[in-house]
């Protein structure tokens, strides 16, 4: 089989991170294949996938296109959408390279691996080549992408969601297609307990040592607005206010990895701690290539989206390396964790419900103890990265015997 996967970035986020997961799972499941990546810009995606034993290429999307998506508010989408008018020309001219590219690597099967590709794939794949999406978002959510994807589906023939609420989403905006749930997988031996570094993360955040006994609490997510940093640094603010004693230093892990403008800076959330009395108490540490040995430096870690998550990888990660983890509980998210057995739930954005939770984790090592065992046990049940290849492989064969029946 050749196979060829279309990705919007060239970063790692959570759905690079379920594409190299999805890489070396068919590796395993089928060694002879030959997997080819297409990344539209350059980054620390691409070497990860050739460690895999993948093949890797960037192809950059023209200037001033990679900035279109419609989580801008609406003024900004237009002014996005006249911009792009004066692109028209290279748009399709790369639109045409593309194409060559992927006619001249001749695959069996494409997968669209985000929003950015998905479009692209109606008017870049030949005829007669299947094209399955992965469904990493709520469609529904985004009118202008829902809009754009109902015309551009065509040649799918199968969407992979990575949740039950992404999969009820699905059906409604883009009805018609099949859409098969394939929940998301971690690397159990990679992401496993073990000891962690604190005083490690204390350094790469800028912070003095810390004190004996100290707990660290963090947030691993992109800059995104959505993720809720704001909220954890409210839930760090009202502690401090209310119990200044509290054993806890708090860490804001990630970076703004995605082409749109609806990201924080570091910067502006540096000023955002500093505005809360923060400083000192609250680090902040970029995106790392390896966020295992975070999640083990970390002695809580939280999940704060104030919008339904569409999965939740970091809250599986965390699970899988045996720590207490605190979930904002809607959407995908919602779905990996049984509330009070292996891990806490709190209302998206009930700042004063987070910190209500923080605290009794900060006073109970017992109850941080129970949370991180049976976290993973769940992730060993259910987060196994070992059966995901087998399941996508599943649904190409599927999809590969249904267009050799339309196209003999």
């Amino acid at each position: 089989m050749k196979l060829l996967f279309l990705n919007p970035i060239g970063n790692i986020g959570g759905a690079e991170r379920v594409l190299l997961t999805a890489i070396a799972g068919v590796k395993r499941e089928l060694p002879t294949a030959t997997i080819r990546v297409l990344a539209l810009s350059d980054g620390p995606l691409l070497p990860a996938v050739r460690e895999l034993g993948a093949e890797a290429e960037v192809f950059p999307l023209p200037n001033g296109l990679g900035e279109m998506g419609d989580s801008h508010s609406q003024s900004r989408r237009w002014l996005l959408a006249l911009r792009s008018v004066s692109h028209v020309a290279a748009f399709w001219s790369f639109v045409a390279r593309l194409r060559r590219a992927i006619t001249t690597f001749g695959p069996d099967l494409v997968h669209s691996n985000g929003i950015k590709t998905h479009l692209l794939s109606r008017a870049a794949v030949p005829a007669g080549v299947p094209v399955v999406w992965h469904a990493h978002d709520f469609y529904g959510s985004r009118p202008l992408a829902g809009w754009l994807l109902r015309r551009a589906r065509s040649r799918v023939r199968a969407i992979v969601a990575i949740s039950n609420s992404i999969a009820a989403d699905v059906r409604v905006t883009l009805p018609g297609i099949a859409v098969i749930v394939v929940p998301n997988c971690v690397d159990l031996a990679h992401f496993s307990p073990a000891l962690g570094d604190g005083a490690e993360l204390d350094c790469r955040a800028g912070l003095s040592p810390a004190p004996p006994g100290l707990i660290r609490v963090g947030l691993v997510a992109t800059y995104a607005r959505w993720k809720g940093q704001l909220v954890v640094l409210n839930a760090a603010a009202r502690l401090m206010a209310e119990s200044p004693e509290l054993p806890i230093r708090w860490y804001i892990v990630g970076g703004p990895i995605y082409h749109t403008a609806a990201q924080f800076t570091q910067a502006e959330l540096r000023r955002e701690a500093e505005s809360r009395g923060l400083v000192g108490r609250v680090g902040f540490i970029p995106f790392a290539a390896d966020t295992a040995a975070i999640y083990r430096a970390l002695d809580v870690v939280i999940h704060a989206s104030t919008q339904p998550e569409p999965f939740g990888l970091t809250v599986a990660e965390a699970m899988a390396c045996g720590r207490a983890t605190v979930v904002s509980a809607s959407g995908g998210a919602a779905e990996l964790f049984t509330d009070g057995h292996d891990a806490r739930g709190f209302t998206p954005g009930n700042a004063e419900q987070l910190a209500g939770v923080v605290r009794k984790l900060v006073l109970g090592p017992e109850m941080r103890s129970r949370l991180g065992k049976a976290a993973r046990c769940t992730a060993e049940v259910r987060f196994d990265a070992n059966q995901y290849g087998g399941r996508l492989c599943q649904v190409y064969r599927n999809v590969l015997s249904c267009n050799a029946r339309r196209y003999p």
